[in-house]
């Protein structure tokens, strides 16, 4: 299984995330993974730059392959624009895949428009996926369906390779529509039963995961910082999709107990508990795995992983 670096725009600034993409090639991760958010989770996170020219710094600094994980194309930005970014972003990062998903009103809610259903969302990206991938041929494009209109649109910077499309799915319908439009599969728990699905309806495409852990210098410590940065993670259902702002989060997450963080994460620097949360995934049939760090000790997450996990897991 292939270990890369996610990178968490939620929580970091511009140059911390260029210099943590440095420290993962460094280390011999083999990828990256970034957000892309205009809101954060929760005000305690702090941050969340624009993705697009942060993959451009990203690109200079390393050669490591990008994945956004995971664009939403339509709401706050669409087909068009995405698209735009997108193909930009892999004429400069070599192995650039876009990942989508159907967004969360956190996120899309901003302009002003009614946040759609789930049934509607999942149309709407069927058809921007498929938009997405027609612009990035460079061809122009006439366009007027059901919820996008392009009119005689076309991109001038294109990669020379068809570009990667990867789709974010958490339930039964979003991963059959997954495989049938996604080059692979985005999660971020190790679902044995959906990953199968995907791979038995796609043909055997791809999937990748990622995953949030608190290195620190005790268990304790890395408890405390994802339950103050990430209790969020521990909210039930459909509450991500549809809770509109960083304060709703926070409010939320008050029903969220420390006791419970504790369980969901693995906080500390104790290698066996890392290699198992990583195997988990590698076991439940997934061929990537991108793996964050909650809190400040980012740097020395990265080299630890480097110097005692990477090498177990090789």
């Amino acid at each position: 299984m292939k270990i890369g670096y996610f990178l968490s725009c939620e929580e970091h600034t511009p140059d911390q995330l260029v210099g943590q993409a440095v420290a993962a090639e460094e280390a011999g991760f083999a990828g990256l993974w970034i957000s892309d958010h205009i809101n954060p989770w929760n005000s305690e996170q702090g941050q969340s730059p624009m993705v697009w020219p942060v993959i451009g710094a990203v690109a200079q600094a390393t050669s490591l392959p990008v994945m956004t994980a995971v664009t939403c194309p339509i709401g706050r930005t669409g087909p068009l624009v995405v698209a735009h970014a997108a193909a930009t972003c892999a004429v400069m990062n070599p192995g650039f895949r876009l990942g989508v998903g159907t967004g969360e009103a956190l996120n899309e809610h901003l302009t002003g428009e009614v946040w759609p259903s789930f049934d509607v969302r999942i149309e709407m990206l069927r058809e921007a996926v498929a938009l997405i991938r027609e612009l990035c041929t460079g061809k122009t494009v006439d366009h007027r369906g059901t919820y996008f209109t392009v009119d005689d649109a076309q991109l001038w910077t294109v990669p020379e390779e068809p570009l990667p499309i990867w789709m974010s799915a958490f339930g039964e319908k979003a991963t059959r529509v997954a495989a049938d439009i996604a080059d692979g599969f985005v999660s971020t728990s190790p679902d044995r039963e959906l990953r199968s699905l995907f791979g038995d309806l796609s043909g055997g495409k791809p999937a990748a995961a990622g995953l949030k852990v608190a290195w620190a210098p005790t268990a304790e410590e890395g408890v405390e910082h994802a339950h103050r940065l990430w209790a969020n993670a521990g909210l039930p259902g459909e509450l991500a999709q549809v809770l509109p702002s960083p304060r709703h989060f926070e409010q939320a997450s008050q029903l969220v107990t420390k006791e419970s963080t504790a369980q969901g994460v693995v906080a500390g620097r104790d290698v066996e508990e890392h290699v198992q949360a990583v195997q988990e995934y590698a076991d439940a049939g997934f061929d990537e795995l991108y793996v964050s760090n909650i809190g400040p000790h980012w740097r020395e997450m990265i080299a630890f992983y480097g110097e005692q996990v990477l090498p177990r897991l090789a």
